[in-house]
């Protein structure tokens, strides 16, 4: 564990933190880097500056083009200075600072020299900078030295060239696949950080041949590798392999368990956890096989390192999904965590006993819940309900104990989504276990009293209306329900009313200051009662309040509106009974084919070039240059919600914009700045930098709100965007349609939302295939083979790459005849910065079911051809 940089002492605790970077200016520090070019170099104060340098660079502080030549430049002339400390700096700063490769080359001279000293430090330093700024051209004249480097008696120099290799791989490839031999001999290493990147570096260059990483992992698991880092890597390896074993879905002794079962008894704690873990992912594994990777998360579970009981909790916690019964033994272990000072081990520890408890320790985990619960944060309890509901549908019989335990942490203090939490479990606890109703709805009941979330008061109220009727006595309800009639806004007032056998209520509501209220409520009364008597039977109710006019609402909506107060009533036999269909925007011209890779993009010319239109009149958006492509609505909601949100990805070249269209289906209220929050934490790649509001939303009219996200140019960059769509809401008067001058700021949750790798394909079909791959030639031709493992059929094989490229079949070879062995699929495209790409594809069956490919691409840009790979290697 790393130690702090300073140690307090007590008679300080009360002193603020201080940081030395506090305060520091970009400016200020260029003007400190003229420090270098002083002929008497200052070893101290040179590290100083660089470190500062650093910093501001991690901060995300952009330097121009030429401070970043003018410090580059100056930061060479330090290779002068023989002190160690200073030369590391030198080397880190250069990685991070290169501004192009014409001035790398200045330094490439002293990197070479300094990989050839005979100080190890240097030697290994300076194999990392090489290998961070080189190109394809003078990596080949560097090999020699790293293929001696990767085999050097200095663990730290192998270790920078195994380190630089890994890199190289994504670039240069072709390169490093040579290197095999010396990264074989540099596995058998002594060295355990040799050892671990040596076995990294050649699982990656045969990770594409799986009779190979099947032979590499075989070797190993009976030799002798003594670094646990490396040890653990094997494991994961050892773990891919069996998954994609043919013979792991058979039965009997499963290729490679024993080399598992005995990493169960290493010395090294991560290499045990790591191979307990493996045990434990196993697919189809037995209660037999899980016992002893079990037993050493047990043992774990009283380590005295934090890491350690997080670790085994957390993978018990997933054991116990799918094997409760084999969890069970570590009950007694796991009930001492829910005291421990780390609240997720607590958090994750309660989770599993709910999940493996008995009947007869429900009572006693409850009681040691009680106190456990007020000492974490909302989203641990949420956790910690979403168990406990499991747990009494598991056990009925226990339903009060657990019903009360809801109810007593219902009128406890949380925000919106526990609450919701609590409410959402009470309610299917009631209508899966009968026995629950009568308590549940009296707790739901107590709740409203004094609920300030006017959504779970109408959801209770609406579930009241439901249930209510169907309990023995429910005239108890009544009050409750009466109480919010004085207490809750108009709009959950007239959500009470749809509650038609509460006449109290109704007659109540009569005198009611609100109109609509009052207008339901007479009419309610009117057509439930008649001559004084109720009616007898429910079918006319329900027929007149919930049954289906015979003329179209949107069409006795278009008739209202156009409708002009006069002495003559609204007459509903006016409204016409047809719908009229809508004509298509744009409909595809007859005769017109694409005549090549040039042709239109996909879809009608109108919606992107109105999409291109809209996107330019924004002055935010103005400046991200020619709009490639929008892709069709992604829906964020499901349908019949109260808002209704979809998303429309623009892609630019350096440039993302997510076009969120936002529609608010609840009469009552208007939105105001509607903004959607957008977390980018899984998008590495992409940097927020700007966003545009939407000023109103009334009901009924749609509207956008807009982020716009920073991408690398020309790189088809993925991410995963979680959406939050917040706004301020404010209540509409239904009489006169004035909304409220006070509003509530409020928070909607909308789905994920992905950019990826076909996003920046536009789907572009060629009318002649053969003519078109000849035309474009093999210069930048890239061709490779691929796994895609198990696959029902050919037909999911060849559907599941064209989706992942995004690219346009050609020549219906799509379609895949049935109980074929092998298909050859032909697609094309073009690809962002407008170039064309062309694809074939040839799949074969290769084993029982496994689905082997062939993909060869030429495009005008050979980097382009190799991003195509890139897909699917990782797809």
């Amino acid at each position: 564990m790393a130690q702090p940089f300073l140690k307090k002492d007590d008679d300080h605790d009360d002193e603020a933190d201080y940081s030395p970077f506090l305060g520091i200016e970009k400016g200020a520090v260029l003007q400190e880097a003229r420090v270098f070019n002083d002929p008497q170099l200052d070893p101290r104060r040179c590290s100083q500056v660089i470190t500062k340098l650093l910093y501001l660079l991690n901060q995300g502080e952009t330097f121009t083009k030429v401070e970043a030549t003018e410090v580059f430049f100056a930061v060479t002339k330090l290779f002068q200075s023989r002190d160690l400390g200073l030369r590391r700096m030198v080397y880190v700063i250069i990685k991070e600072l290169s501004p192009s490769a014409d001035e790398v080359i200045i330094v490439t001279s002293s990197l070479m020299k300094d990989m050839t000293s005979k100080t190890d430090m240097y030697r290994a330093n300076a194999i990392r900078v090489l290998c961070r700024i080189t190109d394809g051209t003078l990596l080949t004249q560097i090999e020699r030295y790293l293929k001696q480097a990767i085999v050097d008696k200095n663990p730290v120099v192998a270790s920078a060239a195994l380190v630089s290799g890994i890199h190289l791989l994504q670039t240069n490839p072709e390169i490093v696949k040579r290197w095999s031999n010396e990264v074989q001999e540099a596995v058998q290493s002594r060295a355990a950080l040799v050892q671990f990147h040596a076995l990294a570096l050649l699982h990656q260059i045969r990770q594409n041949d799986r009779l190979a990483v099947n032979k590499l992992v075989s070797s190993l698991t009976r030799g002798s590798v003594r670094s646990p880092l490396a040890q653990c890597l094997l494991i994961r390896y050892t773990s891919q392999v069996i998954r994609e074993s043919a013979s792991n879905t058979q039965t009997g002794d499963r290729p490679f368990y024993d080399f598992l079962e005995g990493c169960l008894r290493h010395k090294a704690e991560m290499v045990i956890f790591e191979a307990a873990r493996a045990i434990t992912e196993l697919n189809g594994v037995t209660s037999r096989e899980l016992t002893p990777a079990i037993t050493v998360l047990q043992l774990f579970l009283s380590s005295t390192k934090p890491v350690l009981r997080f670790a085994a909790v957390r993978t018990l916690n997933k054991v116990a999904m799918t094997h409760p019964i084999a969890v069970t033994n570590c009950n007694i272990d796991m009930e001492s965590l829910i005291s421990d000072q780390n609240r997720s081990i607590a958090t994750l520890a309660i989770t599993t006993l709910l999940k493996t408890g008995n009947e007869s320790s429900v009572d006693r985990l409850m009681k040691q819940i009680t106190t456990f619960m007020s000492d974490i944060a909302d989203e641990f309890k949420i956790v910690v309900i979403e168990a406990i509901r499991s747990l009494c549908l598991k056990f009925p019989l226990k339903h009060r104990s657990l019903m009360n335990f809801l109810s007593n942490i219902l009128r406890e203090e949380g925000g919106f989504e526990y609450k919701k939490a609590i409410v959402d479990s009470i309610v299917i606890l009631i209508r899966d276990i009968p026995e629950a109703k009568e308590s549940g709805l009296l707790h739901l009941c107590e709740f409203i009293e004094d609920c300030e979330f006017t959504y779970l008061s109408t959801q209770i109220l609406h579930f009241l209306g439901i249930e209510g009727p169907k309990t023995s006595d429910p005239s108890k309800y009544i009050r409750y329900i009466y109480n919010r009639v004085h207490l809750e806004n108009a709009t959950v007032r007239a959500g009470i009313l749809l509650q038609p056998h509460i006449f109290v209520l109704l007659r109540r509501c009569l005198f009611d200051t609100d109109d609509e209220v009052r207008d339901r409520a007479t009419l309610y009364l009117n057509t439930l009662v008649a001559d004084g008597a109720v009616v007898e039977t429910g079918e006319d109710v329900k027929e007149f309040l919930f049954g289906s006019l015979d003329i179209p609402l949107v069409n006795l909506e278009r008739s209202l509106k156009n409708y002009e107060p006069s002495e003559e009533s609204f007459d509903i036999n006016s409204v016409p009974k047809e719908v009229k269909i809508q004509p298509l925007a744009e409909k595809k011209a007859p005769g017109k084919k694409p005549t090549g890779l040039g042709g239109p993009p996909p879809g009608p010319p109108s919606t992107i070039d109105a999409y291109e239109k809209l996107l330019s009149s924004i002055p935010e958006f103005s400046n991200f240059g020619k709009l490639f492509k929008s892709s069709a609505p992604v829906e964020l909601t499901e349908a019949e919600t109260e808002y209704a949100v979809n998303v429309v990805k623009h892609i630019f070249d350096g440039h993302v914009v997510f076009q969120y269209n936002c529609t608010n289906t609840i009469p009552e209220q208007l939105l105001e700045n509607v903004t959607v929050i957008v977390d980018a934490s899984e998008a590495e790649e992409f940097a927020e930098v700007a966003s545009k509001p939407l000023r109103s939303l009334p009901y009924d009219s749609p509207g956008q709100t807009f982020v716009a996200f920073e991408k690398p140019e020309g790189v088809p960059a993925v991410g995963k965007f979680s959406n939050m769509l917040r706004f301020i809401v404010k209540e509409v008067d239904p009489s006169t349609g004035e909304a409220e001058d006070d509003g509530v700021e409020d928070e909607y949750q909308l789905e994920e939302l992905e950019v990826v790798a076909a996003d920046y394909m536009l789907k572009v079909g060629v009318s002649n295939f053969r003519n078109a791959w000849e035309s474009m030639g093999p210069d930048c031709e890239r061709v490779d083979e691929y796994g895609l493992g198990p696959r029902e059929n050919l037909a999911e094989a060849v559907n599941a790459v064209i989706n992942l490229l995004g690219m346009q079949p050609c020549e219906g070879t799509e379609v895949v005849p049935s109980n074929s062995r092998s298909h050859t699929c032909l697609l094309s495209g073009v690809y962002i910065g407008n170039v064309k790409v062309l694809v074939r594809l040839q799949f074969g069956i290769d084993g029982p079911k496994d689905v082997a490919m062939k993909l060869a691409v030429r495009s005008e840009d050979e980097a382009v051809s190799d991003v195509i790979h890139e897909i699917v290697a990782s797809g």
